[in-house]
């Protein structure tokens, strides 16, 4: 079987993309309706770990106040107390957070700013400040 055109030695492909500074690192940023793999945010994820963390500390009894806390782990007592506030958040934007699958513009900033308690009220804000992912569901539980 022979051809009447021939095949060129280079194709030429178009990607849209650009990068974004997300936890101190760079990613790659495709644009919205294209699929893509997202890894979990380590800086998100060890926020989550030492707000639960710490609040399992003081709810032992192993220290009676923030304050305690704050100075044996050498750290200022308002950024704890902001921190720890992610020990608040849903659990449904918690596992969203745990499998990479938080909004986009959910960041480590935007959760250290005040937010409400009410979970429902936290996901529809989340949600429709940034794109929805697929893995978050539509709905707290």
């Amino acid at each position: 079987m022979t051809r009447g055109a021939s095949i060129p030695d280079t194709v030429m492909l178009h990607v849209p993309f650009r990068i974004v500074k997300r936890g101190g690192r760079k990613e790659m940023q495709l644009p919205d309706g294209a699929a893509q793999l997202r890894r979990t945010d380590s800086t998100l994820v060890k926020a989550l770990a030492r707000a639960f963390r710490w609040k399992r500390m003081l709810e032992s009894g192993e220290f009676s106040s923030i304050s305690e806390l704050a100075e044996k782990e050498g750290i200022a007592f308002t950024y704890m107390a902001r921190l720890m506030r992610l020990s608040l958040l849903s659990p449904t934007i918690v596992d969203a957070i745990m499998i990479g699958g938080q909004p986009t513009g959910l960041t480590l900033a935007k959760l250290m700013e005040p937010f409400p308690q009410d979970w429902s009220k936290q996901h529809s804000q989340w949600i429709n400040e940034g794109s929805r992912s697929s893995r978050m569901k539509s709905t707290p539980r």
